[in-house]
């Protein structure tokens, strides 16, 4: 057994919290049902709807049970954790793409989102399924997960004749994201979650020539996306946590993109004002943690995805407990939390692990947090 060295409080009033989790969750066969039939026309949407209401309130119960204290719907109105967030934005479409996002060994749906008008935030679909979740929540904190403005700003770039100015473009998404934010917070909202996986383009070669082929440099545009995002959250209420999860990609438990956060790190442990960050560490591709010598605010959260959400197998209690020492070398013990290293289901078709070894990690992020933070 490891001897704990790493004691610090327990409790933590403000998100993210010691056991944390990124948000999404496995689809329930009756919502993946559901979505058939109503694609089919076999019900309404309405029907649809009490069918999401009935399976999001079993799971934020469930989430409670097991000792969580963020809860979240699960993404379970989602197809995508991305697109259906943007695609509510005016002045953005979803389409047919012709070919999917390239993961390790497979490929998503085609489908893509494009820029066709002034981009804003108005009455969007998502602040009803957050208020649902809201009201669910009791005690606990509800939490929502949308994409970070980045994924509009650098997957629409290259779909869009509307903008011909980069800081046209960049004060609309901004603007727009600033709506959003204080719409949330309107309706209840005092954890919010920015999901990116853009950042992991910096983190290999591969990802920088991409990022040449279309005229840019990788340093300018790791402070363009840092703009991007601290813009947006500039005006943020005191009392709203924003954290991010920076994601190397994740469909039916594969990834898109390795390397270590050595190429970005002073820029994302230096340069972005989000309250906390959600970092995969679950194995060798994304590096040691070296690159949080860079984290300089003392009131940084990070939380450590040590624990994979790919797979149903339990990590060693010890070893995970032994990461979180060896981070602690870096950062104060106190800054740190734990989580999966991703959600559980990116886009609705899940990862290839079953809805209890999903619970069974969530209870070892919260049986190791507690033995570590007591």
């Amino acid at each position: 057994m490891v001897q704990s060295q790493i004691t610090q409080s327990k409790t933590r009033v403000n998100p993210p919290f010691r056991a944390d989790h990124v948000g999404s969750l496995l689809r329930s066969e009756r919502i993946k049902q559901g979505r058939i039939q109503k694609e089919k026309g076999e019900i309404s949407a309405e029907r649809l709807k009490e069918i999401e209401d009935q399976e999001i309130a079993r799971i934020v119960e469930k989430q409670k049970e097991i000792g969580l204290q963020a809860v979240t719907d699960g993404e379970f109105r989602r197809a995508w954790w991305h697109f259906d967030f943007l695609e509510g934005l005016d002045g953005v479409e979803g389409y047919n793409t012709g070919e999917g996002i390239q993961f390790h060994g497979t490929k998503t749906k085609a489908h893509g989102v494009k820029i066709t008008d002034s981009i804003d935030f108005s009455d969007h679909p998502m602040l009803d399924h957050y208020k649902y979740v809201h009201s669910l929540a009791g005690s606990h904190t509800a939490k929502m997960t949308i994409p970070s403005p980045n994924m509009l700003w650098f997957r629409g770039k290259n779909n869009t004749h509307f903008y011909k100015d980069d800081d046209a473009l960049l004060t609309d998404l901004t603007k727009a994201y600033q709506k959003a934010i204080q719409a949330f917070y309107d309706a209840g909202c005092r954890y919010l979650q920015l999901d990116d996986t853009s950042w992991s383009l910096f983190f290999n070669e591969k990802g920088r020539e991409m990022i040449r082929s279309r005229g840019q440099e990788p340093e300018e545009l790791q402070k363009y996306f840092a703009k991007t995002i601290n813009n947006s959250i500039a005006n943020r209420p005191d009392d709203l946590q924003i954290t991010m999860h920076i994601c190397r990609g994740n469909f039916q438990s594969t990834w898109a993109s390795s390397g270590s956060y050595d190429a970005a790190s002073e820029t994302i442990f230096g340069g972005l004002d989000v309250d906390g960050l959600f970092l995969e560490y679950d194995d060798e591709r994304s590096g040691g943690f070296d690159p949080l010598r860079f984290v300089h605010r003392n009131d940084l959260k990070l939380v450590l995805g040590l624990i994979t959400s790919k797979s149903g197998k339990l990590e060693e209690a010890d070893d995970v407990k032994r990461r979180i020492e060896q981070a602690g070398k870096y950062v104060n013990l106190d800054q740190l939390c734990l989580s999966p290293q991703c959600g559980f289901a990116s886009t609705e078709e899940g990862n290839l692990l079953t809805e209890e070894e999903q619970w069974n990690k969530l209870r070892h992020v919260i049986q190791i947090a507690e033995d570590v933070w007591k």
